[in-house]
């Protein structure tokens, strides 16, 4: 009789570790990630980097980032239009807004609002541009952290 509860256990058992191992693979990132916020396009007809806002955004927080957009010569790319997309890859899900640019400057400087992260994790931040050297795509990976509560702070 011992033996058959053991049995039947076995796949409740079996199905928590499975969770447990899946929960943890999403949570990591993997090693080799690249994290660079200032890269070359994947045809690499241009140079362009991205900055975070000042302090990290809290999770589910609208926020925005500035592009800077450069040919490979460091001459700065005016009247650019991106379509931006990303996601978290080991979640299978997409940005849950749809960012977008809403300026753009003389200097090749572009802010992209619209950025709101729902989770902690590795997201993936990716941008399809057309511009004077022609199309061409980049993405960027950044990994937003669980912020710590801030115990010296009074309620």
């Amino acid at each position: 009789m011992d033996s058959i509860r053991t049995l039947r256990m076995t796949p409740a058992l079996t199905s928590m570790v499975l969770a447990s191992a899946l929960l943890s693979a999403c949570t990591t990132r993997p090693v080799d990630l690249d994290i660079s916020l200032d890269k070359t396009t994947q045809a690499g007809l241009y140079r362009i980097s991205l900055t975070p806002p000042e302090r990290p955004p809290a999770i589910n927080q609208m926020h925005s980032w500035k592009i800077k957009l450069a040919t490979q010569d460091g001459v700065a790319v005016k009247g650019a239009t991106f379509m931006v997309d990303g996601g978290m890859p080991q979640h299978g899900h997409g940005l849950p807004t749809q960012p977008r640019i809403t300026a753009a400057f003389e200097d090749g400087t572009y802010t992209l609002e619209g950025m709101k992260f729902s989770m902690s994790g590795w997201w993936e931040i990716k941008l399809a541009l057309a511009a004077s050297q022609g199309p061409d795509t980049v993405t960027f990976n950044t990994v937003v952290s669980t912020p710590k509560p801030n115990l010296l702070s009074n309620p």
